[in-house]
């Protein structure tokens, strides 16, 4: 009887897992089988996204290579991107040593407000941005372009950086600081010699995240962004309903699956190298 049982066991443990495995590989099948199709038809010679394509080419590569209008919008979108994540080190850092290295009424109302543009839907923060930008900016004559874009996308830019840097703070004792001080160091010395370099780690992986997060926003950016500024986001949004635009669309879509595997996978190993660093 007790033999059976255990092999009743073992044989409910070894079906529990191949059922995760079979769920985990549907789960990832649906992820980036359509992510292998966009590389796929990149290099389909038909301007349809034919299946199976009738062969394998480059020729849409080299055109959206000289396209002008997918250049611009890429130079756009690096530029938005740098200028959010910018703001965000800035105010992000900022906030969480507030949060984890102070005691102070309204701590924990701070941390929620900091924290709430990221749970809020795209679209509530777009037209909330729109709306106080068309009332404070606009009679000021400040219209709508690059600077609202890069003002919109900081408010949840922000958010990535204070998380990074408050899970590293909690992890970090403040006596080290401490220490520093009590051996002569004024503020500011304490910070470059003993806190920056505890922190340097999340703060590069939550810019990498600021900065992938802000270059992929679209409707966010749709609601700050004036006439004449268009991200890469937005170009794709309107040309992928073009014919003759849909092959380099395809392209410019492999591109950025592949870009996006560095700031992600950097981010990554930095989190992880943080993690490991605050055991030790």
């Amino acid at each position: 009887m007790e033999a059976s049982a255990i092999r009743l066991r073992d044989l409910r443990k070894s079906s529990a897992r191949i059922a995760l495995r079979v769920a985990a590989a549907l789960g990832f099948a649906v992820i980036y089988v359509p992510l292998l199709l966009v590389l796929v038809n990149s290099l389909n010679p038909d301007r349809s996204a034919s299946w199976p394509p009738p062969g394998l080419t480059t020729r849409w590569w080299t055109v959206a290579w000289h396209s002008s209008g997918a250049r611009d919008a890429l130079w756009t979108s690096v530029k938005a991107g740098l200028g959010a994540t910018a703001i965000a080190l800035v105010l992000g850092t900022l906030a969480a040593f507030a949060v984890a290295r102070y005691r102070f009424f309204g701590r924990d109302a701070l941390s929620f407000v900091v924290v709430l543009p990221i749970a809020l839907p795209g679209i509530v923060t777009g037209i909330a941005l729109n709306s106080a930008f068309s009332t404070v900016l606009q009679p000021l004559g400040v219209g709508l372009g690059l600077f609202t874009v890069v003002v919109g996308h900081a408010t949840f830019c922000v958010v990535i950086v204070f998380n990074n840097v408050v899970a590293r703070l909690r992890r970090t004792f403040g006596s080290y600081e401490e220490a520093a001080a009590d051996l002569g160091a004024d503020t500011f010395r304490a910070f470059v010699d003993v806190t920056f370099p505890l922190v340097r780690s999340a703060l590069l992986a939550g810019g990498l995240l600021a900065f992938a997060l802000s270059f992929d926003e679209i409707v966010v950016t749709t609601f700050t962004a004036g006439p004449g500024v268009q991200t890469l986001p937005l170009w794709i949004f309107d040309n992928m309903t073009r014919p003759q635009q849909a092959p380099v669309v395809n392209v410019v879509a492999a591109v950025l699956v592949l870009l996006s595997v560095v700031p992600i996978y950097a981010a990554q190993r930095l989190s992880a190298d943080t993690a490991a660093a605050s055991r030790v």
